[in-house]
């Protein structure tokens, strides 16, 4: 039986919170009218037949954080879920925990990732915990649904292998925290609650890539049972422009660019570590662009794309694209479409880059034969700015 409202936790009755605007007005020009529905992204298409429509929001903004290309919401409020992973590891490389621990770029992107539970993603987790003297007992971040990658998963089920929280995804996230507290001599058993100190260093990092004060920041518990950060859908562009190009940060914001540029250059140089060697887009995408673009998604149909200088052509600079899906995308497919799409669109992939990306670009659903049956597709136009006012 459903649990009465009476019944449920007293953080499942919240309110919903209100977000602020942008810290940078959009204009009126731009701001989606309320009340109206979002654009359709992606069509799912049968036999001629659309059954089903994806529809959400993109922004891509240049390197001073400028709108450069919309559809939709650009102040949309989405919770960046794993897409806060880069920057909250900015208090990780900062402490000096890294170089203490003689992280590896594969070791330091896998801090940063959502990756897919596969062997090399447990033994290069191993590595660490054994670098640093810990045990990954110590991870609180649950089993449930690990790991991502169906084959190990179905290799594990064979041999009646439990998996462990290492093969979690986001066990990566925990890692760091786990490392910065050992770092720290802060307690290790307790570095996932809201308040101990480690969450408070992540905290803080995600402020100031975002340009707030960590006091100002609206809150939620992410899947893992870590803290989550609410912002504009614009703000998440933003951050990623910063990704894309650090040095190029003014401001406070100057000071991240070190930390930044070694996470950024980490996660460019393993694309297999930030998700896996199979069906996960993010990997999928940087490999296709070598050292050009990173790509890093969110629950809930979330994704933010660096795209760093060059990414769009000789002499282009820096930009960041941010992408949610409002229905959650329990399929992959709406994101997966929209994605590949948006990126297209704004100049960053060539043509043998979209024949690699093909199955992502218009991801098919076959049937037991491996017929395709259906096709997700993408219907938009991602609009320059100049276009809409």
């Amino acid at each position: 039986m459903p649990a009465r409202p009476d019944d449920m936790p007293a953080r499942a009755r919240q309110p919903i919170r209100r977000v602020p605007r942008a810290r940078r007005s959009v204009g009126p020009a731009l701001r989606w009218p309320k009340g109206a529905a979002p654009p359709v992204l992606v069509e799912q298409v049968r036999g001629g037949i659309v059954e089903s429509r994806h529809r959400g929001h993109v922004v891509q903004v240049g390197a001073d954080g400028r709108i450069e290309r919309l559809l939709g919401d650009p102040e949309q409020v989405v919770t960046l879920r794993s897409s806060a992973k880069p920057f909250g590891l900015v208090a990780l490389v900062e402490s000096g925990a890294a170089d203490r621990y003689a992280l590896t770029p594969p070791e330091l992107a896998i801090l940063a990732s959502s990756h897919s539970g596969e062997d090399l993603h447990v033994r290069t987790l191993h590595a660490i915990f054994r670098r640093a003297g810990v045990g990954q007992g110590l991870l609180a971040c649950g089993t449930e649904g690990m790991p991502l990658d169906r084959l190990t998963a179905a290799r594990l089920a064979g041999d009646r292998e439990r998996p462990g929280p290492v093969r979690h995804m986001c066990s990566g996230q925990h890692a760091g925290s786990i490392l910065l507290s050992k770092f720290r001599g802060w307690p290790l058993e307790t570095y996932w609650e809201d308040d101990h100190p480690s969450q408070v260093a992540f905290r803080g990092a995600v402020a100031r890539v975002f340009g707030v004060r960590p006091e100002r920041l609206v809150t939620a518990i992410d899947g893992c049972g870590l803290l989550t950060y609410a912002f504009p859908l614009v703000e998440v562009a933003r951050a990623y422009a910063l990704l894309a190009d650090p040095a190029a940060a003014t401001g406070e914001r100057r000071v991240l660019a070190p930390a930044l540029t070694q996470i950024r250059d980490a996660m460019l140089a393993a694309p297999e570590m930030v998700g896996g060697t199979r069906e996960r887009l993010d990997t999928a995408l940087m490999k296709s662009c070598p050292g050009l673009l990173v790509a890093k998604a969110g629950m809930e149909a979330l994704r933010g794309v660096a795209l760093l200088p060059d990414a769009r052509g000789p002499g282009s600079p820096a930009a960041g694209l941010a992408l949610s899906i409002e229905d959650g995308d329990g399929y992959d497919r709406g994101s997966w479409a929209a994605t590949v799409e948006a990126v297209r669109q704004v100049g960053a992939l060539d043509a043998a880059a979209l024949r690699t990306l093909a199955t992502y670009h218009h991801p098919p659903s076959t049937d037991p034969r491996g017929r395709v049956a259906a096709e997700a597709i993408p219907r938009f136009e991602l609009a320059p700015v100049s276009e809409l006012v």
